[in-house]
C-alpha cells in the first residue's frame, strides 16, 4: 500500500489516480510494489541486475505500459536496467517517470537505464516526466540514460518533461534509426535555485529516408546552470534537425553546443538555439490585463514549456 506522499509523486510522474488497467511495473523505494502484465505485454523481473524486461508482442494495438518510480527514503540510491523489446507492426505508449521527495539531511538518487530494441513499422510513443519535492537540505538527484534501437518504418514520439524539484540532472539519451524511421523528441526542462541540469542527445541517423526532429525548450532562473548538448550525425540520405530555445533569468546561466556531422552527400541537417530573456513588451501586455508582473512572468513561462 503505497503512503499519501507516494501517491502525490505517482500523480506527478504518471498521471495516476489509481492502479491501471494495463501493463504496469511500480517501483517504491527499490522495489517492485505491484506489478501486471497483459496477453501482449509482459514484465519479467531480470534474474542478474536490478530491472525488468517489458516483451510487447508483434502487431500489439493501442495498448500501454506504466513503468514509474517512487522514492520516499532520504538518503537512497537506487539503479534500474529496463529493456523494452517491440515487436514489429505494434503501436503502444510507454509512461515512464521518477519522482524523489526528499525530507531528510542525506542525496537521494535514482539512475535508470532504458533500452530499446523497436522493430519494424512501429509507432511507439514514449513519455518520461522527473519531479521531485521535500523540505530536506539532501538533494534529490536524477540520471537517466536512455538507449533506443528504432527499426525500419518505425516511429518514435519522446516527450521528456522536468519542471520542478530535481537539484542534480545528467540525462543521456542515444539513438539509432534505421531506413525509413523517425525519431521526435520534446524536451520540456525548468531549473531554479542552484540546481543543475545537463542534457545530452546523441541521434544517429543510419538509413535511406531516416530522420530525426529534437527540440528542447528550458527556462533558467535563479542561479540555476543548464547544457544542453545536441547531436546528429547523417550517415544516409536523411533529414535532421535540432532546435534549443531558452528563456534566461535572474544570475542563471545556459550553454548550448549544437552539433551537426554529414557523412552522406544527401544528409540534410539543420540547427537552430536562442537564449535570451522575456521580452519587456509581452510582460507590460499581460499586465495591462491586470496581471501583476509576476503572474505575468510565470503565464509566459507556462505557456512557454507547454
Amino acid at each position: 500500500m503505497l503512503d499519501k506522499i507516494q501517491l502525490q509523486l505517482l500523480k506527478e510522474v504518471a498521471d495516476l489516480d489509481a492502479r491501471p488497467s494495463g501493463a504496469f511495473n511500480i517501483r517504491v523505494n527499490g522495489q517492485a510494489a505491484d506489478r501486471q502484465s497483459t496477453a501482449n505485454i509482459e514484465i519479467v523481473p531480470k534474474t542478474d541486475v536490478s530491472g525488468i524486461d517489458i516483451k510487447i508482442k508483434p502487431g500489439t494495438k493501442n495498448e500501454s505500459v506504466h513503468i514509474p518510480v517512487v522514492m520516499s527514503k532520504t538518503g537512497m540510491k537506487d539503479m534500474v536496467y529496463n529493456d523494452f523489446y517491440v515487436g514489429d507492426n505494434s503501436d503502444v505508449i510507454i509512461v515512464a517517470g521518477c519522482g524523489i521527495d526528499n525530507c531528510g539531511g542525506k542525496d537521494s538518487e535514482h539512475d535508470g537505464i532504458h533500452r530499446f530494441y523497436i522493430g519494424k513499422n512501429c509507432k511507439v510513443k514514449y513519455i518520461e516526466k522527473h519531479y521531485g519535492s521535500g523540505t530536506g537540505k539532501g538533494k534529490r538527484i536524477l540520471n537517466p540514460v536512455t538507449e533506443v534501437h528504432l527499426g525500419e518504418d518505425s516511429t518514435m514520439e519522446m516527450e521528456m518533461t522536468q519542471i520542478k524539484g530535481v537539484d542534480d540532472t545528467d540525462r543521456e539519451t542515444r539513438a539509432e534509426v534505421a531506413k525509413g524511421g523517425k525519431l521526435v523528441v520534446r524536451e520540456r526542462l525548468m531549473t531554479h535555485d542552484q540546481q543543475n541540469a545537463i542534457s545530452g542527445y546523441q541521434v544517429t541517423l543510419n538509413g535511406e529516408g531516416s530522420s530525426a526532429d529534437v527540440v528542447s525548450r528550458g527556462v533558467a532562473r535563479n542561479q540555476s546552470h543548464q547544457k544542453l548538448d545536441l547531436r546528429i550525425t547523417g550517415n544516409a540520405p536523411c533529414t535532421g534537425h535540432t532546435e534549443c530555445d531558452s528563456i534566461i533569468m535572474d544570475d542563471a546561466k545556459i550553454l548550448a553546443v549544437p552539433s551537426l556531422e554529414a557523412n552522406h552527400l544527401d544528409a540534410a541537417l539543420v540547427h537552430e538555439a536562442a537564449i535570451g530573456k522575456i521580452a519587456g513588451d509581452q510582460i507590460i501586455k499581460l499586465m495591462t490585463l491586470g496581471l501583476t508582473e509576476a503572474e505575468a512572468e510565470e503565464e509566459i513561462i507556462s505557456g512557454f514549456l507547454k
